[in-house]
């Protein structure tokens, strides 16, 4: 393992082709890891009414190897996971060469499985020491957040597959959040996750789109040092809403799509693939964005039950980033009931694969959840392939992931 002295190389692109492309899953750091108690996002569990906390989460920090292994023996070739910069950098320029090695085995331990890893560098949490000095709204975020890359290039020298920021247009709505609740808290005592919508809060508030725009700028400064020291691919993921008009309202879209994923989208031109991730679809009328229709078929986090909103995404994102690879990062469904999730993904599948067909990159599907998480504030909400009991850890994995491994193997054939 070399942590020091990066290395140059001649950047590949990888074809899609039937041995190229990546299926997989996917999870972030502070949902599975277990007590990231450096990080921002700890310092505001269970601070308000309705907030759990993550605790233990899933203990994948020390359990990572037998995640890893359930999902290759069941046939996928791909694992999505972050680095936490709360661990590796715990106060300002101390770099913990122990939580380096840590993820860089992370990184080994997958290869070794034969799964690819495909590294996220900032999944929503943050030091606690960046969120005191403002956060991404801060003055000096954009550099220390150079620094943390800088001081993570030594792991990733050989990596193929790096995503900056984890859906900038929801970390900037977050940080609005944040912002917010520091300058009135008596405004926000109940905690409800971004992730969650419905009766709750029908409709998500818009990102800021100043914090959006620090926030390009430090994917821009990511990229460049990662074009500079690495091979690898590099990107960043974006929360895509699969917005529709309704009739009329074609102008409304535009100025609502811009501001809630555009802006970001647009970003993303000149990366090497754009990561998608796609849930549900909304409609968007005079007033805004129009709330999810709650009904039986309403998901755990609120949303319509909608999965072709991952083919209205995939084709949006390739015509405003201008045809850049797309590679879904996330897609899944909050559900109790597996069966769902298999007819929810293979519906899925089916409207990405037209998309294929109509001539958009794809380079891989990567499934939103390994396994069943602490969802930002909730735990209630499952997205796993893989169930954990709560109190022992032991891993469950879930028909859905014997079939989506079947899926990766036999490719779209089985979907037919």
């Amino acid at each position: 393992m070399a942590v020091n002295s990066p290395v140059k190389r001649r950047r590949t692109t990888v074809n899609q082709t039937a041995e190229g492309f990546l299926w997989g899953a996917a999870t972030a750091a502070h949902q599975v890891e277990g007590n990231n108690v450096n990080s921002d996002f700890w310092a505001r569990e269970g601070r308000r009414p309705g907030m759990e906390r993550s605790g233990d989460a899933c203990d994948s920090y020390h359990r990572y190897e037998e995640d890893m292994r359930l999902l290759a023996e069941a046939g996928l070739n791909a694992y999505r996971f972050s680095i936490e910069w709360a661990r590796i950098e715990p106060v300002p320029g101390h770099v913990s060469r122990a939580e380096l090695a840590h993820y860089r085995r992370m990184i080994d331990t997958a290869r070794r499985l034969g799964l690819e890893p495909v590294v996220t560098l900032h999944h929503f949490t943050s030091p606690q020491w960046l969120a005191a000095e403002g956060g991404w709204t801060g003055e000096r975020a954009v550099e220390r957040f150079q620094a943390y890359v800088r001081a993570a290039l030594g792991i990733l020298e050989d990596v193929r597959w790096v995503c900056t920021i984890n859906e900038p247009n929801m970390l900037a709505l977050m940080a609005g959040m944040y912002k917010a609740a520091r300058e009135d808290p008596a405004g926000a005592k109940k905690w409800m996750s971004p992730t969650l919508e419905g009766a709750a809060r029908p409709v998500l508030p818009d990102p800021d789109p100043a914090i959006g725009t620090r926030l390009t700028e430090a994917h821009h400064a990511a990229r460049e040092i990662l074009r500079k020291h690495t091979d690898a691919s590099v990107g960043w993921t974006v929360a895509c809403q699969a917005l529709t008009a309704l009739p009329g309202h074609e102008d409304r879209l535009k100025e609502v799509r811009y501001v809630r994923e555009d802006l970001y989208l647009e970003a993303a031109r000149g990366d090497d693939f754009i990561g998608v991730q796609s849930y549900s679809s909304q409609s968007v009328d005079a007033d805004g964005v129009v709330p999810h229709p709650q009904g039986p078929d309403t998901t755990l986090t609120g949303n319509a039950y909608r999965p072709d909103a991952l083919g209205i995404a995939v084709r949006h994102a390739w015509r405003t980033t201008g045809h850049v690879p797309v590679l879904v990062t996330e897609n899944g469904i909050a559900t109790a009931d597996d069966s769902r999730r298999i007819a929810y993904t293979g519906e899925a599948l089916r409207h990405l694969f037209a998309a294929v067909d109509d001539g958009v990159d794809v380079r891989g599907y990567l499934h939103w959840s390994a396994l069943d998480n602490y969802e930002w504030g909730h735990w209630k909400p499952t997205f796993g392939l893989i169930a954990v009991d709560r109190e022992t850890f032991e891993r469950h994995p879930k028909p859905s992931l014997a079939w989506l491994g079947e899926v990766a193997r036999g490719g779209r054939t089985v979907l037919a």
